[in-house]
């Protein structure tokens, strides 16, 4: 808890003071260190959830929450930072008449919150929270509205995630991966999860040609993996081409497009795979 002077309207502004004060040298800290905006600045609700995908949402009711799950905010991402510090002065009297409130021990109204996973983003009680905070309290009375999303709401630590997950969901609304598929479909540039769903479809394309059938979605998504995917990264892990940091699905679109590339073929073999590594498909350790 934060020290008392005994006179809570000075506390108070000591309160805010010491608050700005801790911003203003995080965000030069951040400065310093080469860190984006996305680190420090609050997260977006609206960004989260056009990243994950929103399916439904259930209103919980009121709990008591953990006041560091809290990492953004529906509309004033720019007026506290992550650690919902305020970031100018423009609210000072608003946050001053809370911080006396609270010391005071008037009681504080719950907060409203949506909770996606962990993560809880503020509707209502931005300066609450910030209030709290400040004043060392690790837990708050919230109102609690669940989002259910497409993706798992997991490895967010900044808006910068969010662009992976963004095109992760994409990929998957086009290619309706389960199971190990799932998790063995992930790379590390958002942008190779297009080439990955455009892969898959125009493989899925040749084969319904071939074929003479139609192929739903799931089918395509399901053979592509146990038919294409899954025989051509034992060959490349046979072969010794994957690079140590590499993930399986960069390690076969990298093969993949240098196959193309070199020999214009779309079938897979010994040879092939042998005359794709020998002419630079080999991958640099």
């Amino acid at each position: 808890m934060a020290s008392s002077s005994g006179s809570p309207r000075v506390d108070a502004e000591s309160d805010f003071m010491r608050a700005r004060r801790h911003q203003v040298l995080s965000g030069l800290a951040a400065r310093l260190r080469n860190d984006t905006d996305d680190v420090v600045q609050s997260m977006s609700f609206d960004d989260v959830v056009e990243a994950l995908g929103r399916k439904a949402e259930n209103y919980i009711g009121t709990k008591v929450i953990p006041l560091d799950a809290i990492v953004g905010s529906v509309d004033k991402v720019r007026d506290f930072d992550r650690r919902f510090r305020p970031t100018s002065a423009v609210s000072r009297q608003r946050w001053e008449r809370l911080a006396r409130a609270s010391r005071t021990g008037e009681v504080i109204p719950p907060i409203e919150v949506y909770q996606i996973g962990d993560y809880y983003f503020v509707r209502d009680g931005h300066h609450r929270v910030s209030v709290a905070r400040s004043l060392g309290i690790d837990l708050i009375e919230a109102k609690v509205t669940a989002i259910e999303t497409f993706l798992r709401p997991v490895g967010i630590g900044a808006r910068s995630d969010l662009e992976l997950k963004y095109w992760r969901r994409l990929m998957l609304e086009r290619v309706p991966f389960t199971g190990e598929a799932r998790a063995a479909v992930a790379v590390n540039n958002p942008f190779d999860y297009g080439v990955i769903a455009e892969t898959v479809e125009a493989w899925g394309a040749r084969m319904m040609h071939a074929e003479g059938a139609y192929m739903d979605k799931p089918t395509m998504a399901a053979r592509w993996y146990a038919e294409e995917f899954q025989p051509v990264v034992e060959m490349i892990e046979d072969a010794g081409v994957r690079g140590k940091d590499e993930r399986p699905a960069e390690a076969y679109l990298r093969v993949a497009c240098e196959r193309y590339r070199l020999i214009r073929e779309h079938e897979w073999n010994a040879e092939i795979m042998e005359a794709v590594t020998s002419k630079g498909g080999k991958r640099k350790r």
